[in-house]
């Protein structure tokens, strides 16, 4: 996988050319909030590096899921959210993908009922 794509809006976050409201920064993450939220707390956490979805981050190996995951973790805690979050991750447009940079949706602050959407 590529460390950067030009035109992919994240990396242009990583690199600092776009702006968003960052809540956290990591060695392998980085953490904004959502410009369309669909939470109270609706924060985005995406590894650095490119990575088109979550099935290509896993097969990357080195842990890169593990450590969207964890950052997941430590956001939601952070928000006030640790003991009662949802996280998501869209593969795909038929799914919601709309950037295609892998992306876990950290969303809490009320009741998540079940079946979404």
């Amino acid at each position: 996988m590529a460390q950067r794509d030009p035109d992919c809006l994240f990396c242009k976050i990583v690199a600092g050319e776009v702006p968003a409201e960052i809540v956290r920064e990591g060695e392998r993450t980085i953490a904004f909030r959502d410009i369309n939220p669909q939470a109270p707390t609706h924060v985005l956490v995406i590894p650095r590096q490119h990575v088109p979805d979550v099935g290509s981050a896993a097969r990357v190996g080195g842990g890169l899921v593990d450590a969207i995951a964890a950052e997941a973790a430590e956001v939601a805690a952070a928000e006030g959210i640790g003991d009662a979050f949802r996280l998501v991750f869209n593969t795909g447009s038929g799914a919601g993908q709309t950037v295609f940079h892998v992306h876990a949706h950290v969303l809490g602050g009320r009741g998540m009922e079940w079946p979404p959407g």
